[in-house]
């Protein structure tokens, strides 16, 4: 339907309009967002987190790169590497870049659509123009605007999380091939020692001083050290396989990498539960991202339900009509609204899955809300039981094994035990080096899982007790 107005009219609706689409709209700003990641994130990201958008700043973080590549790299130089490096790290912030757009892109008003109309009739020619736009777009605008500002938020919180989680993944993965590094070390310890001892039992067995019993025991040993080195040095490999895809190396890159030859000292104290439950309640993602999914779910359930119903378009005409018979000239103006029917469809369905993702969308933030403590206590745990098994060895089982190793070369000086004995002793040191080295390992891998816990990224870490002394004991063949 259509009715006169006047051009002053006209002109204050079409401003009006104008007005209400360039003010106040959301935007994806991709250095704001990086910024509030390193932030949030600065524990893990030390502030270096970016995203190289062209090829100068892509050679930038290569030579960057290749300067952390040219020294042994510590686990803090792991996660720079990564930062700088990581093809999927780029992906994930170059994804939050665009999945940000996207929820900008959902607070503008679609543009307005021109219609032109030459209608001739006898001496008669009509032409017409009508601007039409989608009025529910502009009442809506101000509540899409929050929306998009919410998801806007939301995916800046996702984006951490998902840093926090690749961060800690290196972590984790350096301290895995380190300690697969060490552990091979000790292995041809143990596969020396045990190769020694086949080689005398087999030449004292020729010469009628040893029996085939006590031989056989030896070299079923060295038999089985030759398959734990195998192993040993397979686990290496894949340790530090593990570390160059997360941290995206090439093969020149991978060729080039160095790691240190041990991991580092336990901390003098572990974190109290206290400082961890301090450092906890500053602010978890996991909390944080819930909240803003629901508070999403619910702003836009709102003024989506007007939409459910019906639409509505908005129309400008401006028409001019030309007589050549008369030679005459008018111009009428105008007004179209469009009004979509709700006959067939009146929107229920649209309206309960609304209601649905509002709801789980609540339910998910009151889920992570009551596990929320209970991660941080398992992680907590898991971190203090793995600090308390690695000092266990470092404080008491490896000064123990230490005392009886001096003790039974004493005794092997002075002819009270054999040479086997003595090999068999030097077995069983290097087996508890090795769970020594093993309870480090699940410390520090502990330790990053509780740093992400701290911060509302729940990362499992498991934690088993220190063994390894066994397997020479029951070959020894005393």
């Amino acid at each position: 339907m259509s009715r006169a107005a006047s051009m002053p009219r006209t002109k204050l609706l079409i401003a009006l309009a104008a007005v209400a689409v360039l003010s106040g709209c959301a935007s994806a700003n991709l250095e704001q967002s990086l910024s509030d990641t390193n932030t949030t994130t600065k524990s893990f990201t030390d502030g270096q987190l970016s995203l190289a958008r062209d090829a100068k700043e892509r050679d930038a973080l290569r030579s960057r790169a290749s300067d952390l590549l040219s020294r042994p790299l510590s686990q803090k130089d792991a996660v720079q590497l990564a930062l700088v490096n990581s093809p999927a790290l780029q992906a994930v912030v170059a994804q939050n870049w665009a999945d940000s757009a996207a929820a900008a892109q959902s607070a503008r008003i679609a543009n307005p659509i021109l219609t032109l109309e030459r209608v001739r009739l006898g001496d008669e020619t009509e032409i017409g123009r009508l601007l039409s736009f989608g009025l529910l777009d502009l009442l809506t605008l101000p509540s899409r605007i929050g929306v998009a500002e919410r998801r806007i938020k939301q995916n800046q919180l996702k984006l951490s999380a998902e840093v926090i989680d690749q961060v800690t993944q290196v972590r984790q993965a350096w301290v895995r091939a380190v300690a697969a590094q060490q552990t091979l070390a000790y292995t041809q310890q143990v596969y020396a020692s045990a190769q020694a001892s086949a080689e005398l039992a087999k030449r004292l067995q020729s010469v009628g001083n040893f029996n085939k019993l006590d031989r056989a025991r030896q070299q079923a040993f060295y038999a089985d050290t030759a398959t734990q080195l195998a192993s040993a040095q397979h686990q290496t490999t894949a340790a530090k396989e593990e570390l160059v895809r997360l941290l995206g190396l090439d093969d020149s890159q991978a060729a080039m990498l160095k790691l240190p030859e041990r991991l580092p000292a336990l901390p003098k104290e572990p974190m109290s539960a206290q400082e961890a439950g301090r450092l906890a309640s500053q602010g978890r993602l996991d909390l944080q991202i819930a909240k803003a999914d629901y508070e999403a779910a619910a702003r836009s359930q709102g003024w989506n339900t007007v939409t459910t119903f019906t639409d509505i378009e908005l129309g400008v005409r401006r028409d001019s009509v030309f007589d050549a018979a008369e030679g005459t000239h008018q111009t009428r103006r105008g007004f179209e609204i469009s009004l979509q029917l709700p006959i067939f469809d009146w929107g229920g369905v649209k309206r309960d899955a609304m209601n649905a993702q509002t709801l789980a969308a609540a339910n998910r933030l009151e889920a992570a809300a009551r596990s929320a403590g209970s991660n941080l206590r398992e992680s907590y745990s898991a971190y203090r039981t793995a600090y308390d098994i690695a000092r266990h060895h470092r404080d008491e089982v490896i000064p123990l094994r230490k005392t009886i190793s001096e003790e039974n070369q004493l005794r092997y000086n002075g002819m009270l035990i054999s040479v086997f004995e003595l090999l068999a002793d030097s077995r069983d040191q290097v087996n508890s080096v090795m769970a020594a080295l093993n309870a480090e390992q699940q410390f520090w891998q502990a330790d990053a899982a509780l740093q992400a816990s701290l911060i509302g990224k729940p990362t499992s870490a498991s934690v088993a007790g220190g063994g390894g002394g066994g397997t020479a004991e029951a070959a020894a063949g005393h």
